[in-house]
Protein backbone atom coordinates (compact mmCIF):
# COMPACT_ATOMS: atom_id res chain seq x y z
CA UNK A 1 0.00 0.00 0.00
CA UNK A 2 1.47 3.08 -0.71
CA UNK A 3 1.82 5.48 1.72
CA UNK A 4 -0.08 8.83 2.31
CA UNK A 5 1.51 12.16 2.54
CA UNK A 6 -0.29 14.72 5.12
CA UNK A 7 2.42 17.36 5.17
CA UNK A 8 0.59 19.42 3.03
CA UNK A 9 -2.46 19.05 5.19
CA UNK A 10 -2.41 21.38 7.96
CA UNK A 11 -5.85 19.77 9.56
CA UNK A 12 -6.62 17.12 11.21
CA UNK A 13 -9.10 15.61 9.65
CA UNK A 14 -11.76 13.82 12.17
CA UNK A 15 -14.44 12.33 10.27
CA UNK A 16 -11.98 9.94 8.22
CA UNK A 17 -10.58 7.05 9.98
CA UNK A 18 -6.88 6.57 10.25
CA UNK A 19 -5.25 2.99 9.64
CA UNK A 20 -2.19 3.16 12.35
CA UNK A 21 1.04 3.73 10.60
CA UNK A 22 -1.02 7.46 9.82
CA UNK A 23 -2.14 7.53 13.63
CA UNK A 24 1.29 7.52 14.66
CA UNK A 25 2.61 9.85 11.90
CA UNK A 26 -0.02 12.46 13.06
CA UNK A 27 1.33 12.07 16.58
CA UNK A 28 4.55 12.69 15.69
CA UNK A 29 3.18 16.16 14.65
CA UNK A 30 1.43 16.76 18.24
CA UNK A 31 3.27 18.77 20.47
CA UNK A 32 4.42 17.85 23.70
CA UNK A 33 2.90 20.23 26.46
CA UNK A 34 6.52 21.36 27.29
CA UNK A 35 6.88 22.64 23.52
CA UNK A 36 3.27 24.23 24.07
CA UNK A 37 4.54 25.85 27.45
CA UNK A 38 7.60 27.43 26.11
CA UNK A 39 5.98 28.80 22.50
CA UNK A 40 3.34 30.45 24.51
CA UNK A 41 6.39 31.99 26.71
CA UNK A 42 8.03 33.34 23.71
CA UNK A 43 5.56 34.79 21.55
CA UNK A 44 2.61 35.24 23.75
CA UNK A 45 3.57 38.91 24.85
CA UNK A 46 4.26 39.30 20.81
CA UNK A 47 1.02 37.90 19.92
CA UNK A 48 -1.09 39.87 22.95
CA UNK A 49 0.70 43.51 21.68
CA UNK A 50 -0.31 42.34 18.05
CA UNK A 51 -4.30 41.65 19.82
CA UNK A 52 -4.20 44.59 21.46
CA UNK A 53 -4.33 46.85 18.14
CA UNK A 54 -8.16 45.38 17.88
CA UNK A 55 -8.86 44.91 21.36
CA UNK A 56 -10.60 47.71 23.77
CA UNK A 57 -9.13 46.67 26.82
CA UNK A 58 -5.65 44.80 28.15
CA UNK A 59 -8.46 41.65 29.48
CA UNK A 60 -10.04 41.49 26.14
CA UNK A 61 -6.58 41.20 23.85
CA UNK A 62 -5.40 38.50 26.62
CA UNK A 63 -8.62 36.65 26.07
CA UNK A 64 -8.24 36.89 22.10
CA UNK A 65 -4.54 35.46 22.78
CA UNK A 66 -5.76 32.30 25.06
CA UNK A 67 -8.41 31.76 22.56
CA UNK A 68 -6.34 31.32 19.39
CA UNK A 69 -3.77 29.52 21.22
CA UNK A 70 -6.64 26.95 22.36
CA UNK A 71 -8.29 26.99 18.64
CA UNK A 72 -4.58 26.83 17.41
CA UNK A 73 -3.78 23.29 19.47
CA UNK A 74 -7.25 21.90 19.36
CA UNK A 75 -6.98 22.00 15.22
CA UNK A 76 -3.71 20.02 15.46
CA UNK A 77 -1.14 22.70 13.60
CA UNK A 78 2.16 22.57 13.72
CA UNK A 79 3.62 24.57 16.82
CA UNK A 80 6.29 26.22 14.60
CA UNK A 81 3.80 27.89 12.69
CA UNK A 82 3.95 31.15 13.90
CA UNK A 83 2.47 33.13 10.77
CA UNK A 84 -0.84 30.91 11.08
CA UNK A 85 -0.90 31.57 14.85
CA UNK A 86 -0.71 35.46 13.90
CA UNK A 87 -3.29 34.67 11.63
CA UNK A 88 -5.36 33.06 14.28
CA UNK A 89 -5.11 35.76 16.69
CA UNK A 90 -6.27 38.39 13.80
CA UNK A 91 -9.31 36.30 13.17
CA UNK A 92 -10.44 35.70 16.91
CA UNK A 93 -9.75 39.61 16.94
CA UNK A 94 -11.76 40.51 14.18
CA UNK A 95 -14.48 37.86 15.05
CA UNK A 96 -14.81 39.73 18.70
CA UNK A 97 -14.94 43.60 17.20
CA UNK A 98 -18.33 41.93 14.98
CA UNK A 99 -19.24 40.16 18.50
CA UNK A 100 -19.46 43.32 20.03
CA UNK A 101 -20.72 45.56 17.53
CA UNK A 102 -23.51 43.48 16.76
CA UNK A 103 -24.35 42.87 20.46
CA UNK A 104 -23.95 46.90 20.87
CA UNK A 105 -26.93 47.11 18.17
CA UNK A 106 -28.93 44.74 19.70
CA UNK A 107 -28.54 46.80 22.95
CA UNK A 108 -29.32 49.82 21.62
CA UNK A 109 -32.70 48.43 20.08
CA UNK A 110 -33.67 47.37 22.77
CA UNK A 111 -33.08 50.56 24.46
CA UNK A 112 -34.81 52.55 22.19
CA UNK A 113 -37.75 50.12 22.45
CA UNK A 114 -37.95 49.92 25.80
CA UNK A 115 -40.05 52.49 27.36
CA UNK A 116 -38.24 55.88 29.10
CA UNK A 117 -37.41 55.27 32.96
CA UNK A 118 -39.23 58.06 35.14
CA UNK A 119 -37.85 59.07 38.36
CA UNK A 120 -40.82 57.91 41.09
CA UNK A 121 -42.37 61.50 41.95
CA UNK A 122 -44.24 61.46 44.87
CA UNK A 123 -47.40 63.63 45.31
CA UNK A 124 -47.21 64.88 48.51
CA UNK A 125 -50.98 65.89 49.89
CA UNK A 126 -50.11 68.41 51.91
CA UNK A 127 -47.25 71.05 52.87
CA UNK A 128 -46.60 68.64 56.05
CA UNK A 129 -46.27 65.88 53.64
CA UNK A 130 -43.17 67.81 51.65
CA UNK A 131 -41.99 69.58 55.16
CA UNK A 132 -41.45 66.02 56.19
CA UNK A 133 -39.60 64.54 53.29
CA UNK A 134 -37.56 68.09 53.07
CA UNK A 135 -36.46 67.00 56.93
CA UNK A 136 -35.34 63.29 55.91
CA UNK A 137 -33.69 63.70 53.57
CA UNK A 138 -31.61 66.59 55.05
CA UNK A 139 -31.04 63.66 57.95
CA UNK A 140 -27.50 62.20 58.17
CA UNK A 141 -27.44 59.46 55.85
CA UNK A 142 -26.74 56.75 58.23
CA UNK A 143 -29.63 57.94 60.17
CA UNK A 144 -31.77 58.39 57.00
CA UNK A 145 -31.04 54.70 56.40
CA UNK A 146 -31.69 53.68 59.39
CA UNK A 147 -35.21 55.58 59.62
CA UNK A 148 -36.01 54.50 56.11
CA UNK A 149 -35.65 50.58 56.81
CA UNK A 150 -37.67 51.02 60.00
CA UNK A 151 -40.42 52.85 59.28
CA UNK A 152 -41.08 52.08 55.76
CA UNK A 153 -39.54 48.60 55.52
CA UNK A 154 -40.74 47.75 58.81
CA UNK A 155 -37.45 45.87 59.66
CA UNK A 156 -36.58 45.25 63.39
CA UNK A 157 -33.36 46.67 65.05
CA UNK A 158 -32.10 43.25 64.97
CA UNK A 159 -32.51 43.08 61.02
CA UNK A 160 -31.23 46.70 60.46
CA UNK A 161 -28.00 45.81 62.45
CA UNK A 162 -27.83 42.77 60.02
CA UNK A 163 -28.44 44.53 56.84
CA UNK A 164 -26.26 47.35 57.59
CA UNK A 165 -23.36 45.26 59.53
CA UNK A 166 -23.56 47.26 63.06
CA UNK A 167 -25.11 45.99 66.47
CA UNK A 168 -29.18 46.52 67.21
CA UNK A 169 -28.33 48.67 69.60
CA UNK A 170 -26.42 51.47 67.31
CA UNK A 171 -29.81 50.68 65.02
CA UNK A 172 -31.59 51.87 67.56
CA UNK A 173 -29.24 54.77 68.44
CA UNK A 174 -29.21 56.06 64.89
CA UNK A 175 -33.51 55.86 65.01
CA UNK A 176 -33.50 57.97 67.78
CA UNK A 177 -31.19 60.32 66.72
CA UNK A 178 -33.42 60.49 63.09
CA UNK A 179 -36.24 60.95 65.40
CA UNK A 180 -34.92 64.18 67.26
CA UNK A 181 -33.52 65.21 64.62
CA UNK A 182 -37.09 65.45 62.45
CA UNK A 183 -38.71 66.42 65.61
CA UNK A 184 -36.01 69.36 65.95
CA UNK A 185 -36.24 70.33 61.99
CA UNK A 186 -39.94 70.43 61.99
CA UNK A 187 -40.89 72.38 65.11
CA UNK A 188 -42.46 75.52 64.06
CA UNK A 189 -40.43 78.29 64.50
Amino acid sequence: MKEKNFDHVDKFIGWRRLADKDREKVMDNVASHEDWKSCFSEIGPGLLLFARQWARSAADAEDIVQEAFVKFWRRNHKINNRALLYATVRSIALDFIRRDKRRARREATVFAEADPTVEPQFAWEDEAQSALAAAVSCLPHDQREVLVLKIWNELTFSEIGEALGISQNTAASRYRYALANLKKNLQPQ
